[in-house]
């Protein structure tokens, strides 16, 4: 051991925080509120139930909502020296079958709601898994108790008695967990982060966020995607509070808004318009900031947001580089020009985080392509807080770390200020008639009308030109904007060719629970 060389890992946060604020607020969920004494002591309970199950680099699965016991897992399993599989508890049995035994794991937490599915699949497994429950009293539904698993308290109970297990880990690189992307283009894909890099991204995420003691973090963000982007660790750091949020309602932030002064949360554009849509919304009395990822918000809601005290902050990232890489940020003399200006300056995907190298914008023969704000490339990234790579995958993580660089697979352009700005995702692209057109403009363009409260714009089969665009818009409440207003409204920004054929009515977007947009159901519909 070396004085001068410590591994990092985010589990030095939990110790660092259980130190030095033991008596501070650290979790907050319906009557459950624990200081980060607590924290401490849970996180290192679970640890020594989980260790007997594990051999080093073990897999261990949550199926859970943001739940107390999922951000517990970051900590705890890490802790027992295992691996963290965070899992979408909206996955169907057959995809969580798929996962489970991609992942190998050996334990598995789920949520009351999906313990039977998940009982039922673990048992399709060799070896099967070990599947606790674990009950959330705010729902107010008892224990499923399915036949196969076994209820939190009596797994916590049968765990060895013992010393508290060291907060460190011998080897920085090894992975603290596995993320497994939508598979909304075939099967999803196991993506590993290492100790090293969680614990640097957290702490960009403190830097870039302005997270302290004082910080309320509403749990908005679905913790199994990305880590929450990092926030599960990032907010321990600062020594702030999580406040845990099952389901995104309305009702339920705006309470939580009112009654716990939250500060800070993260979301995508759907959470913002959730937020001002909502009966309940009103201006805060104290500033909160959100961060969004994905399309930015459209102008009008932002504008709405705004007007309630709530500032936003446009981020992008992937799954592969643990959320958030690039981030959107503020030059002094923005806040001078005209709102519309200032939206769309402020809708870019930005530059390099602090924690990140710079972005580049490559074409296919890995050269930058000119800084003119309108040359297409593909956005390549690297950095500390980019994947290990694709587990049991090889082939797949060649394929994407090819010229030393991840390839995102995403299109974009290289701003003469250094900003990003994307295009689209190169399979979004429409080609009509020879000719490119952005999804991704044609959205920002029919989203910049005030009636415009989500849109998504997709290519369809057409016999002339190829393909043409046809947008999809959710217009805000008692809108009664016409399809021929809004093509009218993104003609006045766009090239007559790229304005959409026609315009469909839904009364919601199809998501992801991570909030991307499912275009594929879209293009089939």
């Amino acid at each position: 051991m070396l004085a001068n060389h410590e591994p990092l890992s985010p589990l030095r946060f939990l110790q660092r925080s259980a130190e030095v604020f033991p008596d501070r607020e650290a979790v907050v969920h319906g009557t459950r509120r624990w200081t980060y004494r607590r924290f401490a002591a849970e996180a290192q309970r679970l640890a020594r139930a989980l260790g007997p199950h594990l051999e080093p680099g073990g897999r261990v699965a949550v199926v859970a909502p943001n739940v107390p016991e999922m951000l517990l897992a970051h900590y705890a399993v890490p802790l027992a020296g295992g691996v963290l599989v965070p899992l979408n508890p909206r996955l169907s049995g057959r995809e969580l079958g798929y996962v489970l035994g991609h992942s190998e794991a050996r334990v598995v937490l789920a949520d009351t709601e999906v313990v039977a599915t998940v009982a039922r699949v673990a048992r399709q497994l060799e070896p099967a898994p070990v599947v606790v429950e674990v009950n959330d009293p705010t729902t107010g539904a008892p224990p499923a108790a399915p036949e196969g698993a076994v209820a939190l308290e009596r797994f916590l109970e049968a765990g060895p008695d013992g010393p508290d297990l060291p907060w460190r880990v011998a080897d920085e690189n090894t992975p603290i967990t596995l993320n497994y992307t939508s598979g909304t283009t075939g099967p999803p894909k196991g993506v590993l982060y290492s100790h090293r890099g969680a614990y640097l991204n957290a702490l960009g995420e403190v830097f870039h966020n302005g997270f302290d003691g004082a910080t309320r973090y509403l749990w908005t963000l679905p913790m199994f995607h990305c880590n929450g982007w990092c926030t599960t660790w990032a907010v321990t750091a600062a020594g702030g509070r999580h406040v845990c949020l099952r389901a995104v309602r309305a009702e339920a932030v705006w309470e939580a808004f009112d009654t716990e002064g939250i500060t800070h949360l993260c979301g995508a554009p759907v959470v913002c318009s959730t937020i001002v849509d909502a009966e309940q919304a009103h201006p805060l009395d104290r500033p909160l900031r959100i961060t969004t990822a994905g399309a930015p918000p459209a102008p009008s809601v932002i504008q709405r947001l705004e007007e309630h005290g709530m500032s936003v902050v446009h981020v992008y990232g992937l799954t592969e580089v643990y959320g958030p890489h690039t981030i959107c940020e503020p030059q002094d003399e923005w806040a001078q020009l005209p709102p519309a200006e200032r939206a769309r300056t402020m809708a870019r995907q930005g530059v390099g985080m602090l924690q990140a190298e710079s972005a580049r914008v490559v074409d296919e023969r890995m050269r930058d392509v000119p800084a003119d704000g309108e040359t297409l490339g593909e956005v390549v990234l690297r950095g500390n807080n980019v994947m290990l790579g694709y587990f049991k995958d090889e082939q797949a993580t060649a394929e994407a770390f090819r010229g030393g660089w991840y390839h995102t697979g995403d299109l974009g352009v290289m701003h003469p200020d250094g900003y990003l700005q994307l295009k689209d995702r190169a399979k979004d692209i429409i080609i009509s008639g020879g000719e490119n057109i952005s999804s991704i403009e044609v959205e920002q363009a029919l989203a910049s009308h005030p009636d415009v409260l989500d849109v998504a714009v997709v290519g369809v089969p057409d016999e002339k030109w190829g393909e043409r665009p046809v947008a999809w818009v959710v217009r805000t409440g008692g809108s009664s904007a016409t399809a021929e207003e809004l093509r009218a409204h993104a003609a006045e920004r766009l090239a007559r060719f790229k304005v959409p054929d026609s315009i469909r009515f839904p009364e919601q977007l199809p998501r992801t629970a991570t909030g991307k947009v499912r275009k594929n159901e879209l293009r089939g519909a």
